[in-house]
């Protein structure tokens, strides 16, 4: 299979799938740069083995076709910075105009093309649409992690029109190389550290984990579903009723597998959503009525930076409470520095899913992990042992 390291790209148009969906302010200005700056290294190897990029990728949900606000041309000015040169736009990504500048692309150009997702044959997986993006470029490289397990015309559909000139990028291979390493060769002790929100959305994977590894921690608001599962009281925390069994099941699962699983023993609990409600340290299964828990305490941070300082290998998903707000911030923070002191002496870390990529960012870990995946969504797929259409297409599968 061709890769991009031994893929002779001269006199080539590169058509590149990349995952630009990056946030912006309302000056249409890039918040967080992390999936672009990921990209540029595909880019540049490209241009220097002397072919020419046609970079196409999704941006937002635009709900009925073009709409200004999730236009690519936004990104130009940041695109055209860190390549230092000049990027072409094509104000559509097929059709007339997209043809004709792909037409007239030399080496060492690049063409961005509008946004795919304002054709709805885009989501739906298109064929004819993936046919007419196929016809602008030579050699179709996948580097968009972040979508690949959506089966869209840009991401798996277009594929098929590449049989001998299909490959990877530097961050699907990366992507992969990473969470294969995790999956199939973690060194012990292997802990996992789930948080966020919801239980719902990590379900399978706690129990696709709870096989490999020695530690689940747990922590975010879907710690209260376990809570009440073992008969504490969450106030008003956020609870998922109807996963209350489910979450007994898991305990009892890891109970018998042998899994340490650690759930917080205290939390901090507040009157209200909002930085400056009346706050208390309570035990995490004593939550006063009328009071939620919005962050782990002292004493389950203690325990889980111990776990964690212990460990070889380490995948974290999600925040230890609402770290938007300074109040409710100091357990996914400690929990982010141990991560990275575990790092520095040897443990292989790797840290998925947006509200964890976006804390290893805020307190400047992003040098200190082993590997920050760029697509949370695809990431826990690709763990749970799904079959992910990006990567099955490109693949041959």
């Amino acid at each position: 299979m061709n890769n991009i390291d031994n893929y002779n790209f001269s006199g080539k148009k590169a058509l590149v799938r990349v995952d630009f969906n990056v946030p912006l302010n309302d000056n249409f200005e890039i918040t967080d740069t992390t999936r672009i700056d990921a990209a540029l290294p595909t880019i540049s190897k490209i241009i220097d083995g002397g072919g020419s990029v046609i970079l196409m990728s999704h941006l937002g949900r635009p709900k009925t076709g073009p709409e200004g606000k999730f236009s690519l041309k936004h990104l130009l000015p940041y695109l055209r910075e860190k390549l230092g040169m000049e990027v072409q736009f094509a104000d559509d990504c097929i059709g007339e105009q997209a043809k004709k500048k792909a037409g007239a692309l030399k080496p060492g150009e690049v063409l961005l093309l509008e946004n795919l997702r304002f054709y709805k044959e885009e989501t739906k997986g298109g064929e004819e649409f993936a046919s007419k993006l196929a016809s602008l470029g030579d050699v179709y490289v996948n580097d968009a992690f972040g979508t690949a397990h959506r089966a869209h015309a840009s991401t798996a559909i277009i594929a098929q029109f590449f049989p001998d000139d299909k490959l990877f990028g530097y961050i699907m291979e990366n992507e992969i190389r990473s969470i294969d390493k995790v999956i199939h060769d973690s060194g012990k002790p292997f802990t996992a550290i789930l948080g966020g929100a919801k239980v719902s959305g990590k379900i399978e994977i706690i129990n696709k984990l709870l096989d490999k590894v020695d530690n689940m921690i747990i922590g975010g608001g879907m710690m209260f579903t376990f809570i009440k599962a073992m008969g504490g009281n969450i106030g008003n925390s956020l609870v998922e009723e109807d996963l209350v069994e489910t979450a007994k099941k898991a305990l009892d699962k890891a109970k018998e597998l042998g899994v340490n699983f650690y759930i917080p023993s205290d939390a901090i609990a507040a009157a209200a959503f909002d930085n400056d409600a009346i706050t208390k340290l309570v035990s995490a299964d004593a939550i006063p009525d009328g009071f939620m828990g919005l962050d782990i305490g002292p004493e389950s941070i203690k325990s889980f930076t111990e776990a964690i300082g212990r460990s070889a290998t380490i995948l974290w998903n999600g925040p230890m409470g609402v770290f938007e707000m300074s109040n409710f911030e100091a357990g996914t923070k400690a929990i982010a520095k141990a991560i990275a002191e575990a790092t520095q002496k040897g443990a292989f870390s790797l840290i998925g899913g947006g509200d964890s990529v976006a804390a290893i960012n805020k307190y400047h870990l992003k040098d200190k992990v082993s590997y920050v995946s760029t697509g949370g969504g695809a990431m826990l797929e690709y763990i749970e042992g799904k079959e992910l259409p990006g990567v099955r297409a490109v693949m041959g599968g």
